[in-house]
């Protein structure tokens, strides 16, 4: 299972979970889909959001699911940098996401 079944139980596929992983420019993508993993991309290089980023999300989320967003986006790097700090091992034998 991927990540032990959370991605499955989210109901995302093995093909999701790789389209994902090959980046925001994924032709198999809706704008919305892109503008996420811009999102994401933009909070984690960047510490914010862009307008033109914002704007494109803004017409489909309301600003309670904006900020869901970027806490969402904030709590896994906060979890990444402690586990990386912590040295924190993945679990043997579970699958690992392809390098870009």
């Amino acid at each position: 299972t991927m990540a032990g079944g959370g991605a499955e139980r989210a109901g995302l596929t093995a093909g999701d979970v790789l389209v994902a992983v090959a980046g925001r420019t994924c032709v198999d993508f809706v704008e919305l889909e892109r503008a996420l993993l811009r999102a994401t991309d933009e909070l984690h290089g960047d510490a914010f959001i862009s307008d033109a980023t914002w704007k494109a999300l803004a017409e489909t989320f309301s600003d309670q699911q904006m900020m869901d967003l970027i806490f969402t986006v904030g709590q896994y790097n906060l979890v990444s940098m402690a586990l990386n700090s912590m040295g924190v091992q993945p679990e043997e034998g579970l699958p690992r996401l392809p390098q870009r």
